[in-house]
């Protein structure tokens, strides 16, 4: 199939390498020029440091051209851009693979519903799931799902991405994938909180358990279906980004608690962890729903309002007694 691949990130290009790897036609569209004449050279020492890439595939900083021809869509550009992406796709013909987690600050949508004022639904998918870009690259063994309203829809996609060591399930539950992705960013950050306050395992465990079920009120109270927070774009996701040390959520988040401040932290990091923007939407979506996300909240007092991780930990733990949900 002719695909194009929107975003030459990491993750854009690991998963255009998957791709082509499948024998699609693949082209990888930009803003950055160089760094697309340095993917065209097999080469992405920027976001994929040490990665032999393919060199029989397409790269074009024209985006009227890139998307020209294209049976299916890849946008793995970050969700501040996502929108004004996504209006340029308006009238496409082909199938629209959203890979960016995220939630709209402004709306509270996730990106497939963003995709989808531009797209018919039964067109729009997202890929979600426990996988380093990295990783995927490098073809070591990862398990991650597509999901759309449209099962036929998901299944084509399905086999666009699956290999022997890219295991694709897939879903119908779009929006409980995209929630599951999102919001496990939030936690992740809390996480490096955690440990870079000195805390241990016990600490880090409850700190996730307890924040599944917290992501799984908000996701139901946004259209997902429980279950799907037990699977790889709900626990899966957060199991990866909570405990490793690759994950850049994470590491925010232990930056945090060593005691940096976030605007030093925003200004020694070109590009920010997802979880960031994504805290402070969560967060107000969260009080439209009203649904209680204590974790969340902590984490986007730490963040938006100045408050001491310690602080955050002492009020999240002092909270009143209640049974386990």
């Amino acid at each position: 199939m002719k695909t194009t691949v929107l975003g030459a990130g990491a993750w854009g290009t690991a998963l255009a390498k998957a791709l082509r790897e499948n024998g699609n036609a693949v082209t990888i569209w930009d803003i950055n020029a160089e760094t697309l004449a340095e993917i065209q050279n097999g080469r992405s020492e920027k976001y994929l440091p040490g990665v032999t890439l393919p060199t029989d595939w397409k790269t074009e900083p024209d985006f009227k051209k890139a998307i020209g021809g294209a049976e299916c869509l890849v946008l793995a550009v970050p969700s501040q851009a996502f929108r004004s992406v996504a209006a340029k796709l308006k009238g496409h013909p082909g199938i629209f693979v959203s890979v960016t987690k995220g939630i709209e600050y402004e709306t509270g949508e996730t990106m497939s519903r963003i995709l989808r004022e531009y797209a018919p639904a039964d067109r729009v998918v997202a890929l979600s799931g426990p996988s380093f870009a990295r990783e995927v690259a490098l073809g070591v063994p990862t398990t991650v799902v597509c999901a759309c309203e449209n099962d036929g829809t998901a299944k084509t996609v399905q086999g666009l991405f699956h290999r022997p060591e890219f295991r694709i399930y897939r879903s119908t539950d779009i929006l409980g994938v995209e929630y599951g992705g999102a919001l496990k960013n939030i936690i992740a950050i809390a996480a490096g909180v955690s440990d870079g306050l000195g805390f241990g395992d016990n600490t880090r465990a409850g700190l996730v358990t307890r924040a599944l079920s917290e992501m799984r009120r908000l996701g139901v109270a946004c259209g997902g279906q429980p279950e799907t927070f037990s699977g790889l774009s709900g626990l899966g996701d957060l199991m990866l980004t909570c405990f490793s040390k690759q994950s850049r959520n994470r590491d925010l988040g232990e930056r945090l608690g060593r005691g940096e401040t976030i605007q030093a932290i925003v200004a020694s990091h070109p590009k920010l962890a997802e979880g960031y923007p994504t805290a402070r939407s969560a967060h107000r979506l969260a009080r439209e729903k009203k649904v209680a996300t204590p974790i969340i909240d902590e984490v986007h007092a730490m963040l938006y309002e100045g408050k001491e991780p310690k602080k955050a930990v002492r009020d999240l733990i002092s909270r009143a007694f209640k049974a386990e949900d």
